[in-house]
């Protein structure tokens, strides 16, 4: 009977959790400065140990292709952070009047006239060129790496 009860409470309160929200604890917002602070502190933190990866691989020349898609994988992420952080920073070189969302978040538009920065602010904004296929050469190292334990394994 204690086992019913306990995989009873163990399946009916998450779903009680998910339907019943309350309050949402998973975000900490942070007025000026200290919130962008953190997060431009993550992005410099992120990239050394992506750099520190990625000279560790090639250091131990590691045999397969897996582990050069890792490492292709930490160069692309790398460059993402620098990207992403010099974007971050010069989103404080911009007006708000710059920067028009006409029909929501996904169809923004730059204001004229036209300056470096702004020209700059706007590539950076095309981060996504980098990560995504920054995270399809993470999936064929994975992918390579378990195919690679498995012939392992028969042997």
């Amino acid at each position: 009977m204690k086992l019913f009860q306990a995989i009873l409470c163990a399946i009916l309160l998450p779903v009680v959790i998910f339907l019943l929200p309350e309050q949402a604890w998973a975000l900490q917002s942070h007025g000026p400065p200290e919130g962008i602070y953190v997060h431009q502190l993550a992005h410099i933190f992120y990239a050394a140990a992506l750099g520190y990866l990625c000279w560790d691989i090639g250091r131990n020349a590691f045999p397969g292709r897996g582990w050069r898609y890792l490492q292709l994988f930490c160069v692309l992420m790398i460059f993402w952070n620098l990207l992403t952080f010099s974007g971050h920073w010069l989103g404080f070189h911009i007006a708000e009047t710059d920067i028009v969302h006409s029909s929501g978040y996904f169809a923004t538009q730059l204001l004229g006239p036209l300056s470096s920065i702004k020209l700059i602010y706007f590539c950076a904004s095309l981060d996504h060129l980098l990560s995504v296929p920054a995270l399809f050469f993470l999936f064929l190292s994975l992918r390579s790496l378990y195919h690679s334990s498995g012939r392992e394994e028969e042997n």
